[in-house]
């Protein structure tokens, strides 16, 4: 039996094992207006993609332990030090010297709020969010940028108050581990495999 590509580093290299990529026969395509003639053939190929995080790695693991971690500028010779970055940004786009990791998750569920959403109906290829997903841009006090996420239950208002909630069971590792409810929402009401 086959096992799906798994990866690791070991020495600093990326080392492979399992299957990688999954053949399926080709299926005819046929016309059935015109006696069920052979158009073409289905190509169908399965792939695995290798992201590096590189440095937001660990933005993406503190996801999975409940921490939201965002980064800052502390260049004593930057114009913009002391500002606060999340989306993660590795260096400043002002000075570019390393950001140094903080954590923001306190600050997120006090002052988290709604600067903008939208109700999307439809999605792309590999969605994996129930749909309509309600898209939120989300503002905290002290934080001059913007981060883009989703609400998990609610209709979403301009300025409503939301908490972080996070998925600690079976974590994906990516930015759907983060997502956001209204404020004074329960324990109860949260999805399945997210927690406060």
């Amino acid at each position: 039996m086959s096992m799906h590509g798994q990866v690791f580093v070991k020495n600093n290299q990326y080392k492979m094992r399992g299957d990688f990529h999954h053949l399926t026969p080709n299926t005819p395509i046929r016309d059935a207006d015109n006696g069920w003639r052979l158009l073409g053939v289905t190509n169908p190929r399965d792939m695995t993609y290798i992201h590096s995080y590189g440095g937001e790695a660990v933005f993406f693991e503190s996801l999975s332990q409940k921490k939201l971690l965002a980064t800052r500028c502390d260049n004593r010779n930057c114009e913009s030090e002391g500002t606060i970055h999340i989306p993660f940004r590795i260096h400043c786009p002002d000075c570019l010297a390393r950001n140094t990791i903080i954590d923001l998750t306190d600050i997120a569920k006090k002052t988290a709020r709604i600067h903008t959403f939208m109700v999307c109906a439809r999605s792309g290829a590999f969605n994996v969010l129930a749909k309509p997903i309600t898209f939120i841009n989300i503002e905290f006090d002290g934080v001059p940028t913007i981060l883009m996420s989703y609400l998990s239950l609610g209709e979403p208002a301009f300025g409503m108050k939301v908490v972080p909630i996070f998925k600690t069971s079976e974590p994906t590792f990516t930015i759907l581990d983060l997502s956001w409810v209204p404020e004074g929402t329960k324990n109860n009401q949260l999805p399945e495999g997210f927690a406060f």
